[in-house]
């Protein structure tokens, strides 16, 4: 970019939206302006503050400058240096700093800056000259003394809330951005604190990157602050009762007189500050624009900008009512005509055809995120302890109600067909906590993959490779304590290993799903509907045969049919072993009509007994005859849960408006 940088928004910034509305009890769909008529123009080194009454479109504004309003919806040209740019080149020179702050609250300062140092910062650029970077940036932000403070949310107590908007700034100039959009940095902070913030972002400007920001009810300290105004509204008329305002604004010296003893000891209190500290404040400027004069009836929000009038210029302004705003540097003030050139005739601004799009390769960026990730869980035990915990308590529940399941009587079959279904589904059902954990980190993925700070295949081969350890743990505290408890017969290490692909698959399918819904609470709702479904299908209760052809397809797509099946025949496959009792007792659902399997037909001392351990296989109706198929069919399901996973978070999660 070049040196002297400008920033403009062009024919006529448009945006529209369709909006639902209720009408004589009949819904009717109706076209609303968010946007209409608007231009402007940022330069590097200053701040340019969007302002305006709530509703005015502030937000809306900022989104179409930074390219994060679908094109469909939007109409008008931004360009930087006077050339087009596209939304993927601005992704590569700018970064967003969203209203909510969205960080990791176990993550100290210091650990989260370096992550973001980490992802978007070179690889050829050392360790340690990353640390100094972070170092840099934390005496730059004033957070030097809270740099091992953790984050901290509603539960842990972390940095003030000045602290806290003043990371989630950090995280997104680590990089020297040209380009840095920020939305109501100073929601929800006190006067001192918003001040401070606003003091920050000035000293980012100064260091030569473009700020545009929005901002609501600024006080007359920040006001100083700022380079370039902006107020969007829907009409906006200084006439001469307009003019007699200005009377408390401004004066022929552009020296603010406020009314309020308050505000007098806000301003005299920033005197004395710029007596002790000597630096020095710039006044806004307010300069003309080549923007419409007449606002859209439509109720559109426009603004076109105007010099701001002195009680010695009023006289010239206030006999025809002109609608007011600001400002536009006067040197470079391109007519319409000049940008109705025809495209091919310009060098748009696009990213390199053949450069790198991320700043990392794509396996240190499973590196870097496997260990925040590692780190964030390590920090956060309960996420493991709880799942845990559950697992135990549960499996010496199951093995004290179950009790010795080596007898063998037809009733003991009963008890294991009833013992692994309810196995698998506690396995199942306990995956669920990680609906509300994504659904918060995945608002953390949409800020910092907007800008291309690493890849979502990153991020979901990461995920995995932390959790794997994890559910290899659960899945042998839980097959360790009912093998050894209740004398099951087939092998600990297949036990083990169909628990820890059930653990892995479940856990697909409910990121799968987190990715997809809205909140937590929908989340939950379609994780338990969708499992209970699984576990009506899977054959337990109706074998594959006896399900309704038009259902059947369930049959195979459930998740818990492939483990189920495996833990049977790990019990029961090969084993000749003559089983006693009435076959009445037995469960009519799986085992109603009994099958004599091969096995059982091919030998002549079974010739007297009623069942064998193969036969149980050959009753339900299971075709495969190894447990290993099972297992494999089981992890293919949770591979394309992940597939699916990525491909949402790839194309769908995204931080744009429609």
């Amino acid at each position: 970019m070049a040196k002297q940088g400008r920033y403009t928004a062009n024919r006529s910034l448009e945006t529209l939206v369709i909006k639902k509305q209720k009408k004589d009890g009949v819904w009717i769909k109706k076209e609303a302006y968010l946007l209409n008529d608007i231009s402007g123009q940022a330069m590097r080194g200053e701040i340019l503050a969007i302002m305006g009454p709530s509703g005015a479109g502030k937000s809306t504004f900022l989104d179409a400058l930074a390219g994060r309003i679908a094109q469909g919806s939007l109409e008008g040209s931004v360009r930087i240096d006077g050339k087009p740019v596209t939304a993927s080149y601005m992704k590569m020179i700018s970064s967003y700093v969203m209203q909510d702050d969205q960080l990791f609250p176990m993550l100290t300062v210091y650990e989260t800056f370096m992550f973001a140092a980490e992802v978007r910062l070179p690889p050829s650029i050392s360790r340690e000259e990353k640390k100094k970077r972070v170092n840099e940036l934390l005496a730059q932000l004033g957070l030097e003394s809270a740099a091992h403070t953790y984050i901290g949310d509603e539960g842990r107590r972390g940095v003030s809330g000045g602290e806290r908007r003043r990371v989630s700034i950090g995280i997104d100039i680590i990089h020297k951005p040209s380009l840095l959009f920020l939305d109501e940095p100073t929601s929800g902070l006190d006067s001192t604190s918003a001040y401070s913030v606003v003091e920050k972002v000035k000293d980012i400007a100064r260091g030569g990157s473009m700020v545009l920001m929005t901002i609501h009810q600024p006080s007359y300290r920040i006001q100083l602050l700022l380079d370039r105004i902006t107020i969007l509204a829907r009409y906006i008329h200084y006439s001469e009762i307009t003019i007699s305002i200005y009377g408390e604004f401004v004066s022929s010296s552009g020296v603010y007189h406020p009314r309020l003893a308050s505000h007098f000891y806000k301003d005299f209190s920033a005197w004395v500050y710029r007596g002790v500290t000597n630096t020095p404040r710039r006044a806004p400027s307010w300069t003309p624009a080549r923007t419409p004069y007449k606002t859209p009836s439509s109720g559109a929000r426009s603004f076109v900008s105007g010099r701001y009038p002195t009680p010695g210029q009023a006289s010239a302004h206030h006999k025809t009512p002109v609608v007011f705003s600001p400002s536009i540097d006067p040197s470079y003030a391109p007519s319409y005509e000049e940008f109705d050139m025809e495209m091919e005739e310009e060098q748009v601004l696009d990213e390199p055809a053949h450069g790198p799009k991320f700043a990392n390769p794509w396996l240190r960026e499973v590196a870097v995120l496997s260990w925040r990730t590692a780190l964030n869980v390590v920090r956060t035990p309960e996420l493991f302890l709880s799942r845990e915990i559950v697992l135990t308590v549960m499996a010496i529940i199951l093995s004290s109600l179950f009790k010795n399941l080596s007898r063998y009587d037809f009733q003991t079959i009963n008890r294991l067909l009833n013992f692994y279904i309810f196995a698998i589904c506690l396995v199942f059902f306990s995956s669920n906590d990680a609906v509300p954990t994504f659904i918060q980190e995945r608002f953390i993925f949409i800020r910092e993959t907007s800008h291309n700070a690493y890849r979502a295949s990153s991020y979901v081969i990461s995920s995995l490779i932390v959790y794997l350890p994890f559910f290899a743990i659960q899945g042998f505290t839980f097959a360790a304590i009912t093998k050894y408890w209740l004398h099951i017969q087939g092998g600990i290490f297949n036990f083990w290993m169909i628990l820890f692909a059930s653990l892995i698959t479940t856990n697909a399918y409910v990121m799968l799903v987190s990715a997809l819904v809205p909140s937590y609470i929908t989340g939950y709702a379609v994780v338990i509907a969708t499992t209970a479904l699984f576990f009506i299908t899977c054959g337990f209760f109706l074998k594959g045969t006896k399900i309704p052809l038009a259902w059947r397809w369930l049959h195979y797509i459930s998740a818990i049919k492939y483990p189920f099946e495996a833990l049977l025949l790990n019990e029961f496959q090969d084993k000749d072993i003559c089983y006693s009792g009435d076959p009445s007792v037995l469960s009519p659902g799986p085992l109603g009509d009994l099958k004599h399997s091969k096995l059982h037909n091919q030998n002549p001392h079974l010739k007297n007994c009623i069942l064998i351990g193969e036969d149980v296989i050959s009753s339900m109706g299971i075709h495969l005859d190894n447990l290993w198929y099972d297992i494999l069919i089981l992890l293919a399901w949770g591979v394309l849960y992940r597939l699916f996973f990525y491909v949402v978070l790839r194309f769908y999660s995204k931080n744009e408006r429609k």
